[in-house]
């Protein structure tokens, strides 16, 4: 059975950073890529971050030079670092993952609020 749990989310100040992490389960983590999506209140769920299974990764354009996905592999586990935080990173932060088949797998989300 997948598992998705994400963990690390908090409050924290304008400028501060946080990082988050998802420990994954029942799946071959090291052969999947792996996605951080965020909902803030009244708007869609958007694609933050993705890292392939050959480690190449991509962000949106509001968190370029912010946030760095990585993965460990020995510890079935995907992080988010986030620096520089602003208040409109406020959100429901939420580990995805898609496998072969189109099977769509989301964690239970981790919130980060920005504020000061």
């Amino acid at each position: 059975q997948v598992q998705l749990v994400e963990s690390g989310g908090g409050l924290v100040q304008p400028g501060g950073s946080l990082r988050l992490s998802c420990a994954a389960s029942g799946f071959s983590f090291s052969i999947s890529g792996m996605n951080w999506y965020r909902q803030a209140p009244g708007k869609e769920r958007e694609l933050v971050a993705t890292i392939t299974a050959g480690a190449v990764t991509t962000y949106a354009d509001s968190v370029k030079g912010r946030f760095t996905i990585s993965r460990d592999n020995a510890k079935n586990t995907v992080y988010l670092q986030m620096n520089s935080l602003k208040p409109e990173d406020t959100a429901v932060y939420y580990c995805f993952r898609r496998d072969y088949y189109g099977h769509d797998y989301w964690g239970q989300g981790t919130q980060v609020t920005v504020s000061s």
